[in-house]
């Protein structure tokens, strides 16, 4: 798709979500604090290394882009989560496993709880309800702060005994232990499940039936009580969900580190290693084993050689944006060579060891090695500790096998 045809959209300078066609049929969805801007950033000249390939090879097929605008980011972000699970397009579910994600649950007990749990800890049959995936983690923990202050609820720390009374006072849990408390409970969590469903409408004519209500019985304090909340709901302040919004140019959510390792006895039995920590936190559904088919002795840079090269063949799995070896300027080495064969540009940096097998000294790149020492170390030691166990299983096995 060319800009051209982009800028004959006149698309708005609004918060919503946006949809990249090719002959009508959706290929990605996006949410957008502005739609025209987030858009427009698709035809950067650096999409290869803020989005990777696949997202780039998305642009570039696409022949149309439409749009659905919304009063705010956190009704952008809600309806962006319920179209991906209804439409599943493909450089969505391909781009990132859903693993990672994180959803909204809502648990099956007498006074619900609403969880936030990540896609690789999620039982849908424990929950009445489930939503997302919601790619976010940052902007969907300050969505729940707003969404609670309008539809107080349990989660798990605020249904503990010791912690219910607290957050009763300050307004974010509701009360419980009556039966009238139990209708309320309900109702609220009603309104939450349509609100995430996107139907504020609904809920806004909801509360203005219930605040009617209250009025004639002359419960002018929870007529007011429910007023506040209507004028919450259509003017929805959500200056922190902009802050945490990327920047219109700079579209990868998270910095992303991959992490390698070579492991073997002597040269046999010899793997590799790839492991991920995004934002600071492992992503294990995007670990990856690689059993060593061109060394038969121990030839760790050859091995090394060998995982990059085909990990790097995998064009559809986001690129890093840092790459982390073990060991010393000889893994830099060919694992610049390998970046610049296959025409990629990532900063890499190595662990060295000292002979206790302890990191002594972070090599490569002074900067990132600084900024991110910690993240660094945390990648080198999963590679390790992922590699030496792909290797342990590995003989075991073949072990067993010759017996």
């Amino acid at each position: 798709m060319k800009i051209e045809i982009l800028k004959k959209l006149k698309l708005p300078d609004n918060p919503g979500v946006y949809f990249f066609l090719k002959n009508n049929k959706i290929l990605y969805i996006g949410k957008a604090t502005s739609l025209r801007d987030r858009t427009k950033s698709y035809f950067s000249k650096d999409l290869i290394n803020t989005r990777g390939p696949l997202i780039l090879d998305m642009a570039f097929k696409s022949d149309n882009v439409k749009w659905e605008a919304t009063d705010s980011v956190l009704e952008a972000i809600i309806l962006e989560a319920n179209l991906i699970k209804k439409h599943q397009p493909y450089y969505n579910t391909k781009e990132k496993d859903d693993k990672s994600f994180n959803y909204v649950c809502i648990t099956k007990e007498e006074f619900p709880k609403i969880l936030v749990i990540r896609g690789r800890n999620l039982i849908k049959k424990n929950f009445t309800k489930t939503y997302g995936p919601f790619t976010n983690g940052s902007q969907l923990k300050e969505a729940m702060k707003i969404i609670r202050h309008i539809f107080p609820y349990l989660d798990a720390k605020s249904a503990q005994p010791d912690h219910l009374e607290f957050y009763q006072q300050i307004g974010l849990a509701p009360d419980i232990g009556t039966t009238e408390a139990k209708i309320a409970y309900d109702k609220n969590i009603k309104n939450l499940k349509l609100f995430f469903e996107g139907k504020k409408k609904k809920v806004v004519s909801n509360f203005k039936k219930e605040m009617m209500l209250y009025a004639k019985n002359k419960e002018f304090e929870q007529a007011n009580k429910t007023k506040r909340r209507i004028f919450s709901l259509q003017h929805i302040n959500d200056i922190a969900l902009l802050k945490l919004e990327p920047s219109a140019y700079s579209l990868k959510p998270v910095f992303r580190i991959e992490a390698y390792d070579i492991a073997h006895m002597g040269g046999k039995n010899m793997v590799g290693s790839m492991v991920v920590v995004e934002d600071g936190e492992v992503v294990k559904s995007e670990y990856k084993k690689f059993k060593i088919r061109t060394q038969d002795n121990a030839n760790d840079i050859g091995a090394l050689k060998e995982v990059l090269e085909r990990r790097l063949a995998h064009k559809e799995w986001m690129f890093p944006d840092l790459i982390v070896v073990d060991g010393g300027m000889a893994q830099i080495n060919v694992t610049k060579n390998v970046l610049k064969k296959m025409g990629i540009n990532i900063t890499t940096v190595s662990v060295l060891k000292d002979e206790r097998h302890k990191p002594k000294a972070i090599m490569g790149d002074k900067e990132f090695g600084l900024k991110y020492k910690r993240e660094i170390l945390l990648a080198n030691n999963e590679a390790h500790r992922f590699a030496i166990n792909y290797h342990k299983n590995m003989r075991n096995k073949n072990f067993l096998h010759k017996k």
